[in-house]
């Protein structure tokens, strides 16, 4: 008897321990929203801002937001379960759409409003729908 009893003091032990760890790897879902919102901004201020001032101006503004992003990451105690794979997964579509819409945006469809607000939320549908998955899942 006192086995049983202290299996099941063991398992409450560790159910608390999953739901603290599930709890502080929420922070993901939070970074992927300020991933993806960030986009809603940068890509039209990119593709729609144009010479020396817009580019620099776009380039420091996006540094800053990264730098932040990546230490709101760093600080964090708890990474969630395949992060790595979800986060290079991520990482990588944001990439191939943001590659295609500059592309796109400086080549084809320069000065186009529409084309840079539609550019925008394209580059921020693989962090969104991320987003939306992992607050699910938690």
């Amino acid at each position: 008897m006192p086995e049983q009893i202290d299996a099941a003091a063991a398992l409450k032990g560790v159910a608390r321990i999953e739901a603290t760890a599930r709890a502080r790897s929420r922070w993901y879902v939070r970074y992927l929203w300020m991933f993806a919102g960030w986009q809603l901004i940068v890509v039209p201020a990119v593709l729609l801002w144009h010479g020396m001032v817009g580019a620099l101006v776009s380039a420091c503004a996006n540094a800053v937001v990264v730098m932040g992003l990546s230490l709101f990451t760093v600080r964090q105690p708890v990474m969630p379960r395949g992060y790595a794979r979800v986060h290079l997964r991520v990482i990588g579509a944001w990439t191939a759409a943001y590659a295609v819409a500059l592309v796109l945006g400086f080549l084809v469809f320069a000065d186009s409003v529409a084309f840079a607000a539609a550019a925008a939320l394209v580059c921020a549908l693989p962090a969104a729908a991320t987003a939306w998955r992992e607050g699910r899942a938690a």
